[in-house]
């Protein structure tokens, strides 16, 4: 339909708020012609969410295409996105705008120009009133922006024209809407044709300089003409120069502003990119940024015009040449930079090294293939320094976007520089901070030199360490010689064959930058042993980085005229590093042995590591060789003798030893090859072997044995971990001062109460010595009033000097208790890092041997590890850290592990007795989670011994002497253990313990019980007895089935009624005879109780379950569950309806056509309500005809059964009655009854009583129910189904009941 012209659409209501209005008004705009789903579109657009507003915008698109041309709906859609242009919500505005750009984007065919003129006709700025202009003027700008980003506009030059005059139209209220109108010319005439801006230049470009420079958006449009249309610039405005002196002022005060507008978006200006490069093309650049960049915009202190100038740098990085990258990098602005990222340590100020690293990284991967650049690049962000220490991480990942060859020369220079330091050549700054407390017997040439080394020595291994890096295996060669020999060698004269050698300092190594290379040079060795896992530690020759260091290690030992170490070695330590190097040509012929490799790699360290300690090493050394010896030897010396020395120790505890003091050492690579080599010789540890290990775990043997394993400090780790120097950090923080003020405010403190905490007796006694000595007291008996003079100068002089001397002493007692209190935790922090290295040894064993019965003895000692840091209570790093790995391993390696000892030989009793006892633990414990750990340990046993004693070959002849013989012996194993903690179990039941407890107890039980093998370790009188208990304990906790309130209650009673479906299977299944009467009066008495509950709908999520149960048990018992206690809800409100009721209610029902008819009447009457009616449990009463002899005959048999089972005495009949059974005599449990066995209805016809006459016809031809036999006692009204059924749910059930109803079902089939 066409809509009217004159129609104008305004935002309709929102869904819902015509009906609050009460009155639907007019349908003025036509909404009523559109679908709700169409009018939602405009909404969802309008939402603050992104995807909202992107789904519904493309929903919009598919709906249009659907429609046809110049369709009503284009045209609402048209109008109704260019109101929302100058909405009210701000927020809506842009979407709208949006979604117009993509309408016009996707429907080519709407001419711009009118889109255009709708805007301003809808917007109309002469019209609008004063309150509504700023929604008309943002509703104009984002109108032009709608048909710029429709990329449309740059096409049509009408409409292009038309746009730029609005926007100058625009730019006059700038109270409103401030620059953006000539931001979005600027980005629209960037986007046009060069014909096209020579057109619209003149019109939007003023030819004054003044203006130009009067505002960033004008300097852009004239940056914009000069880049493209250069001709037509120089025409309009002449010959400009823009770098000129007198522009210099505005230029810098231009780029401030432009520099505080982009303050949040954090981004470089367009303008301020456009006048580098302006400057680049026209050669100005020295000049441009030494007056422009680093006297202009530095000096104005405001740090959003020194990102600018940052942001500035990084982008100009890919536009210079090398000469001009050295010139930027040696001025003002690196410098400022450097202080910037020395002082932006704290978490919330703004740091712009991760922006500059993008910058810097972008340059070096974009000029791959200019190796100069970029090694001056690096070289000139490495010179950046702060009192010698450059401001660039040890870790700048940026390198490894470096070639091959400026990797190269990189490494050069650095080795250079640590060589011979130029101070001269660094960037070279220090913090305002810093100059302030400068102290020039400190910060001297000599620190800033120690400080570059350090860095230099740090920065080469992490060079090595970076796997990005690409390098040659002749660099890291190179480095790793380099680290080594300036670590341990000096050079007394050069030659060629150690270029080493050659290397001159300027300023010579000092003791502590020998201690830094040392400890760099044992981090690259274990970077170099264990990072590179493609090819592990291996040379293009095959073999590892260690044994070339050896090798060249030897070099320099053989020219000790050329070189010499620095501790010079003794003759036992010299032949103990021969005798390795000859030990490690004999591993080399077994090298394709897994532990030859394992020992060589042992050897290898321990003899670099002679270079550090000779004296420890030379020992090891020995030692190591001859485990060596014996370890590859073992095999063939014991075929050939079998003798040895008793009072020598084996090779394995010899080595164990020797691992433990390689842990002792702090050393991550130490840490690495005594594992390795541990996973070699765990499979011939012994006993004693692992007690040295479990030695270490105790803290009682640990304590004692401390003189044996010296744990030393992690000094390496420290002096690694230290890159920069943390001294110059303290300076820089301001209020590092008032902090360490604080501290030291709250060391008083605590001195003050340690010293009030020590004051001891005998310190009492002394000063009362000295005070009484001075006649500072008076007497106690005195009291004359000369007793009060005060003491004379000399006096008190000697006695101030007594105070003096006796405080003192005490401060020096207060302070040697505290200097062995941190001494004392200290050491035990080291102890505690010991143990858990000690830990990966037994990780190490139960990962590779968790077969081997040695790990049995691991369990009590972690057990007592757990124990103990648990109890600890400490928040201590190391013991957290030790509980953690000591229960991991324990848990998931140990006990969860899918493989376990299986043979343990003659230490089944020894196992026996392990298991008891960490039950017996496991009850003492306090807490819970160590209780696990213990019932862990003790299922771990049970494995093992199950695994060791049972196996199936031995099941079998158990099985056939069972069949065979009397079990005359008792079967072994965890069944036995089984058998003696049932009798606890059971007791366990009925115990005065929580719920939860007792549930615990039943489904142990449950699932025990049922097993074949533990019915073997029982005779049968045992076995009765056993289930008799049980039995007796469920039919207690059964007496309060129905009366639980909580959670736990009620699976208590779940757990108590499995159990006993549990007991009733096992009876039957052996059938053993039982007396099950009291389990039967428990059950009746609580079947009212539980039937009110489910009624009432308590526990709604487990009453069917504890339901089913219930009758599931019942049924054991001979008592059948009713089919429908539906019917019994039903059957009193059928009755109680009037005729009329029923009469209204019958419409809508089935007609009486559509019935079945084969139905049994129903009884409607009092005295048939007073009644209960007799029923099978779900057979439908057979129909008149052939049946009805059948049914007569039935009918004498079941009288007495169904009277039984109501609960009522049963009527005369021939039939003879059933014996009773007492309570005393017991009964054979009844076998439960099959689906298939069902009771016959009687369908007697009996006359028919008084109705009333209000009833309707059809009632009255109805026959009722025989009442025969049937109990007045509970009433019970017909039942209105065409299948009456006989519910049992208000009856008492009884078994004496059942078994009578089965009789008579015997006899009735035979009848």
């Amino acid at each position: 339909m066409a809509e009217p012209a004159s129609m104008e659409v305004t935002e309709p209501l929102a869904p819902g708020e015509a009906q609050k209005s009460g009155v639907r008004p007019a349908d003025r705009h036509g909404l009523l012609k559109h679908s709700r789903e169409f009018l939602d579109f405009f909404w969802d657009i309008a939402k603050p969410q992104q995807e909202t507003r992107l789904e519904a915008t493309e929903k919009l698109l598919e709906y249009l295409r659907a429609k046809p041309k110049g369709s009503s709906e284009m045209k609402y859609a048209l109008k109704r996105l260019i109101t929302g242009l100058g909405g009210g919500r701000e927020a809506a505005r842009p979407c709208y705008s949006l979604a117009l750009a993509q309408l016009l984007q996707s429907f080519e065919d709407i001419p711009l120009g009118s889109i255009l003129q709708q805007i301003q006709e809808k917007h109309d700025l002469q019209k609008v009133k004063k309150g509504m202009m700023r929604p008309a003027l943002f509703g104009n700008l984002f109108g032009v922006l709608a048909l710029f980003q429709s990329g449309r506009l740059v096409k049509d030059s009408e409409a292009l024209m038309k746009s730029v005059k609005l926007l100058q139209a625009l730019g006059q209220h700038y109270n409103h809407l401030q620059e953006q109108p000539q931001k979005a010319l600027v980005d629209i005439l960037s986007q046009v044709p060069e014909a096209a801006l020579q057109e619209i230049l003149p019109k939007v470009l003023k030819p004054d300089l003044n203006s130009v420079l009067g505002s960033p958006e004008h300097l852009e449009l004239f940056l914009l003409a000069q880049q493209k249309v250069p001709e037509k610039l120089e025409k309009l405005m002449g010959p400009v120069n823009l770098f000129s002196d007198e522009n210099i002022p505005r230029l810098v005060t231009v780029l401030k502003t432009v520099a505080n507008s982009v303050k949040k978006e954090r981004k470089l200006p367009t303008v301020a990119l456009d006048l580098l490069r302006l400057a680049l093309q026209e050669d100005k650049f020295p000049w441009f940024w030494k007056e422009v960049v680093e006297q202009g915009l530095l000096k104005k202190q405001f740090w959003p015009a020194s990102y600018l100038c940052f942001r500035l740098l990084g982008a100009a990085l890919p536009l210079l040449s090398k000469e001009q990258l050295q010139l930027v990098m040696q001025g003002d602005l690196i410098r400022h930079y450097g202080e910037h990222m020395v002082t932006a340590k704290l978490p919330k100020q703004f740091k712009f090294a991760p922006e500059m690293n993008e910058y810097v990284g972008a340059f070096l991967e974009g000029c791959r293939g200019d190796p100069e650049r970029q090694l001056a690049l690096v070289v000139a962000f490495t010179s950046i320094t702060n009192q010698g220490l450059p401001v660039v991480p040890t870790f700048w990942r940026v390198v490894q976007f470096l070639s091959p060859t400026a990797l190269k020369g990189y490494v050069a220079w650095l080795r250079d520089m640590f060589l011979q330091p130029d101070l001269d050549s660094l960037v070279d700054f220090s913090t305002n901070n810093q100059k302030k407390t400068q102290d020039t017997s400190f910060h001297g040439p000599e620190r800033a030199v120690f400080r570059l080394r350090k860095w230099i020595i740090l920065r080469l291994v992490s060079i090595v360490d970076n796997l990005h890096v690409e390098k040659e295996e002749a660099l890291i060669e190179e480095v790793a010689r380099f680290c080594f020999f300036h670590s341990f060698f000096e050079t007394k004269k050069p030659t060629s064959h150690i270029p080493e050698s050659e290397q001159h300092f300027t300023l010579p190594l000092d003791g502590r930058t020998r201690e830094v290379v040392c400890g760099a040079f044992f981090s690259l060795l274990q970077t170099l042993s264990t990072q590179f896992r493609l090819a592990p530690e291996q040379t293009a020759d095959g073999r590892p980085w260690t044994y070339h260091l050896v090798q060249f290690a030897d070099v320099l030992l053989n020219h000790s005229r050329n070189v010499a170490p620095l501790t010079a070695f003794t003759t036992q330590q010299r032949q103990a590093w021969d005798r390795m190097l000859k030990t490690l040509k004999e591993l080399d012929t077994l090298s394709s042995e897994a532990k030859a490799t394992a020992f060589q790699h042992l050897l290898l360290l321990v003899g670099i590591h002679l270079f550090k300690s000779p004296a420890e090493s030379c020992d090891l050394l020995g030692d190591i060789q001859t485990c060596i010896k014996k370890s590859l030897g073992e095999k063939t010396r014991r075929t050939r003798s079998k003798a040895t020395n008793p009072q020598e120790l084996p090779w394995v505890e010899v080595l164990v030893e020797i691992l433990l003091s390689l842990l002792a050492q702090p050393s991550h690579l130490m840490r690495q090859v005594a594992r390795s080599v541990f996973g070699h010789i765990c499979a011939h540890l012994t006993l004693r072997a692992l007690q040295l290990i479990l030695d270490v775990l105790n803290p009682e043997e640990s304590q004692d044995e401390d003189d044996n394993v010296v744990v030393t400090d992690d000094s390496e780790e420290q002096l690694l971990g230290g890159a920069e120097d943390k001294s110059s950090d303290g300076e820089d923080s301001k209020g590092s001062k008032v902090s360490e003020s604080e501290e030291e405010s709250d060391d008083d403190d605590s001195d003050e109460e340690d010293r009030d905490g020590d004051v001891d007796q005998g310190f009492r006694e002394q000063l009362m010595a000295v005070l009484q000595a001075g006649k500072a007291l008076g007497g106690a008996d005195s009291e004359d009033d000369n007793d009060d003079e005060e003491l004379g100068d000399e006096a008190m002089m000697a006695l101030d000097k007594s105070l003096a001397s006796l405080f003192a002493e005490q401060k020096l007692r207060i302070q040697a208790r505290k200097d062995e209190k941190n001494k004392l935790q200290k050491e035990k922090a080291l102890r505690r890092d010991f143990q858990i290295r000690v830990l990966d040894l037994i990780e190490v064993l139960v990962t590779k041997q968790p077969e081997n019965p040695l790990v049995l003895e691991l369990l009590e000692p972690l057990l007592l590890v757990i124990r103990r840091s648990m109890r600890s209570n400490s928040s201590a790093k190391q013991e957290q850290d030790l509980l953690h790995k000591t229960a991991r391993i324990f848990t998931h390696h140990l006990c969860r592990s899918r493989h376990y000892c299986r043979t343990a030989g003659d230490r089944v009793e020894t196992l026996y007795a392990r298991l008891e006892r960490l039950v017996q633990q496991a009850g003492q414990q306090a807490d819970s989670s160590v209780a696990l750990y213990h019932f862990n340990a003790s299922l771990y046993l049970l494995r093992v011994l199950r695994g060791s004693t049972v196996d199936k070959p031995a099941r079998k002849a158990q099985k056939k002497e069972k069949a065979s013989k009397d079990a005359s012996s008792q079967p072994q194993g965890p069944e036995m253990l089984c058998k003696s903690l049932l009798p606890i179990v059971v007791e366990h039941v009925t115990s005065h313990t929580r719920p939860r407890h007792q549930v615990q107890a039943c489904l142990l039980l449950q699932k025990t019980l049922p097993t074949r093998e533990l019915r073997v370790c029982f005779k049968d009188p045992e076995w009765k007895q056993l289930m008799g208990q049980t039995l007796g304990k469920v039919t207690e906790i059964l007496r309060t089935l129905g009366e639980a309130e909580t959670k736990s209650g009620h699976q208590k009673d779940l757990a108590a009624l499995e159990l006993l479906n549990t007991l009733f299977r096992n009876f039957h299944h052996e059938k053993l005879t039982m007396d099950l009467t009291a389990v039967l009066g428990v059950l009746q008495s609580q079947q009212l109780r539980l039937q009110q509950r489910l009624q009432q709908g308590e526990h709604s999520a487990g009453s069917s379950r504890l339901h089913d149960l219930y009758w599931q048990a019942m049924k054991f018992l001979g008592v059948q569950r009713p089919k429908s206690e539906k019917d019994t809800k039903e059957a009193p409100q059928a009755t109680q309806q009037s005729p009329v009721s029923m009469k209204r209610k019958k419409k809508g029902f089935l007609p009486e056509t559509k019935k079945r008819k084969k139905h049994k009447p129903e009884a409607t009457t009092q005295e048939a309500a007073a009644a209960k009616p007799e029923a099978t449990s779900g057979d439908q009463p057979p129909s008149a005809g052939k049946k009805k002899k059948k049914k007569k005959k039935m009918k004498k048999t079941k009288s007495p059964a169904l009277s039984q089972m109501n609960g009522t005495p049963a009527a005369k009949s021939p039939t003879p009655e059933p014996p009773a059974v007492s309570p005393s005599t017991p009964t054979k449990t009844p076998k439960p009854q099959k689906k298939t066995q069902k009771l016959a209805q009687v369908n007697e016809a009996t006359p028919l009583p008084h109705q009333s006459p209000e009833e309707p016809v059809a009632k009255k031809r109805q026959k009722k129910l025989p009442q025969k036999g049937v109990s007045g006692k509970s009433p019970q009204s017909a039942l209105p189904r065409k299948k009456a059924r006989l519910s049992l749910a208000i009856r008492s059930p009884s078994l004496l009941q059942s078994g009578a109803k089965k009789v008579q079902l015997r006899k009735a089939k035979k009848l």
